[in-house]
């Protein structure tokens, strides 16, 4: 419908979503109506690994392993609203008609899915009410391949508009809430699934990654998540804000509530043989001795990147770091700061690839009175700002204001023509080098740093709309996204007041512009029980040993008695 009358049919779609997975929970089968028992508590409880076995002998039903994970989801969709589409009577059918393989290696085992990843019959909106509608006819390869594998797609999960967010909010399926603390964001893009699998609602779910958008949801909501490289999972038959962005592509990768859950999942699905069911997968095999080698070395070389010169990390933050570090460090490895290549440097040539459109593909879905998200619609509207306003304002944020870091973002913030597109190309491509040469400073044969620990972001959770101020505090996701190396999330502790408060001595207002809109919203009072996590970096298609020094990392802070504390399931 022409605009602006198409306004009367995007609160006409928001409503049926909403009425249609409303009319799907009140719907499902007595079973999901009933509490917990206690065999169903007995699944929660066992790893996915033994949960396999035990359905591929037999022991325990597919079906029952089902309901007891999707009475949890239903649990948190009330609380946090982190699901889109509900599965479960459908899901239910694909075990009984035998479309799940049983025998697979993840037999049995639920898992969620970002919305954006497309499942047979249902909508993949992406938060888009002109995407509505339109049930997808097929599924996507990581629905077949999961399927194939033995493994249950029962829901999806929320997700911001622009899937450009640490937030997860849209007009079609509401705000997601932290499990955690219902004022704060679970994180975005994937934020449905880090609430879901915070609160216990699955084991295993899959989202996607431009800047960050499986890691902030990871440390947001508290649980693990692994940022892939390019062509190591599958991304055929999925929906986005931005076809055809290739500057800094978007990679699928997995999500889970345990390191356990994460190393078992990706593994298997890896060994799966991807590369069969999407043409841009790479024929690469899981490396088991890549993963042994790491298991048992020794001595690990460390680097710690505290600070990324643009936004340093808040007490919280720091503090996260710094147990890791000892940790690490009281088990004989090696550890040292770093200083790599200048991150502030990525987060100019990231930011500028990522939307060298001028933002205009993902806009071009809203229809008018659409919510769009806090953060894009910030820099949304500065793009669309004419040529000449911006010269002047970044001239006062360069000259008067004397804000560098500020003004070199927004140096060259517009829509770029195919000759422009291309130098920023160039300058990715150098810029990769760097790092590549950087990292092989350290040994004879750049074996002399195994992995870097960072900040996964300068703050715990940002409260809902707190990406108006925050958005450009990406840079300790974005850069790895530039670079296509390898992170892993993992949660370490919590926001806790008596350790985390601001000195009196810092002033937000003496900060770059980077820094003030992150550091508006630390308040280690309002943020206490908050989770805190770090990144562990490996370079590029290192899943392998990045999960194995994930391990070793926890490792070392349970025999401090440090381990992270998962959010008990609640009593239904």
């Amino acid at each position: 419908m022409i605009p602006p009358f198409d306004y009367f049919t995007h609160r006409a779609d928001c409503k049926r979503k909403q009425d249609e997975r409303a009319a799907r929970l009140a719907t499902l089968p007595k079973a999901y109506l009933y509490p917990l028992a206690p065999a169903e508590r007995g699944i929660l409880d066992e790893d996915i690994g033994s949960l396999v076995q035990d359905v591929q002998k037999g022991e325990k039903s597919a079906v029952d392993v089902l309901r007891a994970y999707g009475k949890v989801a239903v649990k948190a969709q009330e609380k946090t609203n982190c699901l889109t589409e509900v599965m479960l009577k459908e899901a239910e059918g694909w075990i009984e008609k035998g479309e799940i393989n049983l025998k697979g290696p993840l037999a049995g085992i639920p898992v969620s899915l970002k919305d954006s990843i497309g499942v047979a019959g249902f909508d993949s909106s992406v938060g888009y009410s002109c995407n509505t509608g339109k049930p997808i006819r097929f599924d996507g390869a990581i629905v077949r391949m999961l399927k194939d594998a033995g493994a249950v797609p029962f829901v999806k999960t929320a997700l911001p508009v622009t899937l450009l967010s640490f937030e997860s909010f849209n007009d079609v399926w509401g705000r997601c809430l932290n499990p955690h603390n219902p004022k704060y964001s679970p994180g975005g893009s994937t934020g449905g699934e880090g609430a879901l699998l915070a609160f216990g609602g699955s084991r295993i779910g899959i989202g996607s990654d431009v800047a960050g958008s499986v890691r902030a949801p990871a440390h947001y909501s508290g649980c693990y998540s692994l940022r892939c490289s390019t062509g190591r999972w599958p991304k055929l038959g999925v929906s986005t804000s931005m076809p055809g962005q290739e500057g800094i592509p978007s990679v699928f990768s997995p999500m889970a509530r345990t390191l356990m859950d994460l190393t078992y999942f990706t593994r298997s699905f890896v060994q799966m043989q991807p590369w069969k069911y999407d043409q841009s997968v790479h024929p690469l095999a899981w490396r088991t001795a890549a993963e042994t080698e790491y298991m048992e070395k020794k001595t690990l070389k460390v680097g710690i990147m505290r600070t990324d010169n643009v936004v340093d990390p808040a007490p919280a933050c720091a503090r996260a770091l710094d147990l890791a570090a000892s940790a690490l460090k009281q088990q004989g490895h090696e550890v040292f700061d770093v200083t790599p290549p200048s991150p502030y440097e990525a987060l100019v040539i990231a930011s500028n690839l990522l939307n060298s459109d001028g933002t205009k593909t993902f806009r071009s879905f809203f229809r008018t009175g659409e919510s769009d998200d806090a953060g894009a619609k910030e820099f949304g509207k500065y793009m669309r700002y004419p040529r000449f306003i911006k010269w002047f304002y970044w001239a006062y944020v360069k000259y008067i204001k004397r804000d560098e870091i500020w003004a070199g973002l927004l140096e060259h913030w517009h829509a770029k023509s195919a000759v422009e597109y291309w130098q920023w190309v160039t300058k990715r491509e150098l810029y990769k080098n760097k790092w590549h040469e950087w990292w092989n400073t350290f040994g004879e044969k750049g074996d002399g740093l195994d992995f870097i620990l960072t900040p996964p972001n300068a703050t715990p959770a940002v409260p809902h709309g707190g990406m108006k101020s925050a958005a450009a505090a990406c840079g300790y996701t974005f850069l790895f996204n530039l670079l296509d190396y390898t992170c892993g999330i993992m949660p370490v502790t919590h926001v806790d007041p008596a350790l985390d408060m601001l000195a009196p001595s810092v002033k937000i207002n003496k900060m770059n512009g980077v820094a003030q809109g992150a550091y508006e919203h630390y308040d280690a009072i309002k943020m206490a029980g908050l989770p805190v996590g770090i990144q562990l970096v490996g370079r590029r298609l290192e899943e392998e040993k990045v999960l194995a020094c994930m391990k070793r990392l926890e490792d070392a802070l349970e025999a401090r008695g440090q381990k992270y504390e998962l959010l008990p399931v609640p009593d239904l």
